[in-house]
This record gives structure tokens, sequence and C-alpha cells, in this order.
């Protein structure tokens, strides 16, 4: 939040990105700066397709009729404002409104977004987060930074523990950094017995972050999922099709792409969002289609296992399948 300057609040604010946590942060900040600036009046208006955008400039207009200042929030989860949502927004920007803080918040936006109209005037007038995901290369210096902000230090076994078992959840991360806070006084030197202590069962094993790591070919942290699911006791259903629903979009990409579509053309129809828009083609090429083919054989038996129809371990195949792919 240093980035950007609460007091006093200023009249816009544009907060993007993918990190959740950060955003979460930021919002807050900013609510609170405005309850302590006496910005009495809040509303939330949540867009959606359909919006009625004649209803948002009403909002804006509304508050010449009262004393109070005002904190309007407009969320667009979608990050994609209409042809007229676009006009409108631009035009807020051109005629920021007196008595007013606006607060527009995003999620990670494509760069076709970022170079419209509507942002460019935006980023003219607002003060501006823009939320990116901290790398896991970065982590460690952020629990660091947080630490240090609740006067702890960590030691760097234990920095290095943290740092992997958070698997880059910061909000998993800030849940941990506070209760240490909690338990510790200013001043101590987390042990990694500590940290092993308090961030045991923090890793999120997330389903769907087998994607990136098998298609990535990062068997490493592959495997830490797998074995990380496992243990949860999760069932190998969801995996499968996870995998399954992967695979074939992979076959699907390669199919367009040699009818000569472009990655952009496809990104709508195939949610190649984010990093998935490098790494699904790469993927693909690498196994090509008929291994893609026969992996798809190979999910068909797995669940014939699942089912108890066909002798096997589901689980133990499962595994194979993904580390096979990823190799």
């Amino acid at each position: 939040m240093s980035d950007l300057s609460i007091q006093p609040l200023a009249a816009a604010y544009l907060i993007y990105g993918e990190e959740d946590l950060l955003r979460l942060e930021a919002i807050d900040k900013i609510r609170e700066a405005a309850r302590e600036q006496h910005y009495n009046d809040r509303e939330v208006i949540v867009i959606e397709t359909g919006f009625d955008w004649t209803s948002l400039l009403a909002s804006v207009q509304s508050v010449g009729l009262f004393a109070d200042k005002k904190l309007l929030e407009i969320h667009i989860p979608s990050g994609k404002p209409s042809k007229e949502g676009a006009t409108v927004l631009h035009q807020l920007a051109e005629q920021l409104p007196e008595s007013t803080c606006l607060l527009l918040v995003l999620p990670k936006l494509e760069r076709q977004q970022t170079q419209s109209k509507w942002f460019a005037s935006w980023v003219k007038v607002a003060q501006v987060l823009d939320a990116k995901a901290v790398s896991q290369t970065a982590l460690p210096q952020w629990i660091k930074k947080r630490l240090a902000e609740q006067k702890l230090a960590i030691e760097n076994d234990a920095l290095a523990l943290f740092a992997e078992k958070v698997e880059g959840n910061l909000l998993a991360a800030r849940q941990e950094i506070d209760k240490l806070a909690l338990i510790h006084p200013a001043g101590h030197v987390v042990t990694l017995t500590e940290a092993q202590a308090a961030v045991a069962n923090v890793a999120r094993f997330d389903v769907f972050q087998l994607s990136t790591a098998w298609m990535s070919g990062n068997s490493m942290r592959l495997l830490r999922l797998l074995d990380g699911l496992a243990a949860e006791g999760n069932e190998p259903v969801l995996l499968l099709w996870v995998i399954s629903e992967d695979i074939r979009t992979l076959l699907r990409l390669l199919a367009a792409l040699k009818q000569g579509k472009s990655i952009n053309e496809l990104r709508q129809s195939l949610r190649l969002w984010g990093d998935r828009q490098t790494q699904a083609p790469q993927a693909a090429r690498r196994i090509g289609v008929k291994r893609l083919l026969s992996a798809l054989q190979t999910c068909a038996r797995i669940d014939r296992q699942i089912k108890g129809v066909e002798d096997g371990n589901a689980w133990t195949e499962i595994k194979h399948l993904f580390l096979s792919l990823a190799a």
C-alpha cells in the first residue's frame, strides 16, 4: 500500500491485478482512510453482464444532494466493461465528481484492456495499484518484509521452509505471519522448528495448480502437489477430470493452430488466460497429437479403475500419467 496516497484521499483510485490479497488490502486501506476522513456515505456497485450504466451516472450525480462526502466503489469482476461502459468510465475520468472518491476495482487485465482509451484516462487521474502476483523467487523476501512489519525476524532455513509450504498463497502466508506475531514477542527470531510447527498444514494443494505444473514441465512441484492432494484424502476422480480437460484442450489447440488460427483468436474459446497462453502451446507441441491421444486412452482406463470395473491403482496411474506428460 505504500504505492498509494491515502492521506488525504485522492479523487480516484484504480486497483487491478491477479493477486487477491494485495487487492483486498488496498481496498481495506482506502475504506479505512475514507472513514477517518469523514466520507460518511459509501456505495458499492458490482458491474455484471446487462448492467445499466445510467444507474452508475445517477449514483455519481446523487452526491450533490447530500452534505456527506462519498466513497463510490465500482467493481468489474470480468474486467471488461461494455462499449457503453467504456464510454461512461472515460467520461467519469474526464470529469471527476466533487466530494466523491471513486474506487475502480478490476481483476488481472489483458494487454488489450490496459491499452484501451478508458483505462488510459483512469491512469492519468487516479492513484494506480497493479496487484501483481508475487513469484516463487520473490516470495521469501515478501515474507521476510511482512514479518519485519510485525517486528519479527526469521532464520534462513525457516524462511525457505515457509516459502515452500505456502506455495505462493499470500492469503495463507499472511494468516501464518499474523499467527506468529500473536505467539512471539517483538524482536523474536523465528526458528526452523517454530516455522515447521506453524506452517505444517498451510500449503494449498490446489487441484487446479496441477495444470500449470505439468504443462510447464515442473516435475518437482507436480510431485509436491500430487503427494499433498493424496495426503489430504482427495479422490482421484477430480484429478482425472482436470487432466482429461487439459488434454482435450491441447488437442483442440493443435488442430486450430494447424488451421492457421492464432493464440489470440483461441484465447477465449479455449480459456487460455494468463500463463496458459504460453504454457499450453509449448506443452502441446512438446507432447504431440499421438501421445495426447494415448494419454486420453489412459484416462479412460483410470476411469474404469475408479469405477471398479478394471484392476489397478487409480492414484498410481494418475501420478504416472501426470509425470509422463510433464517429462
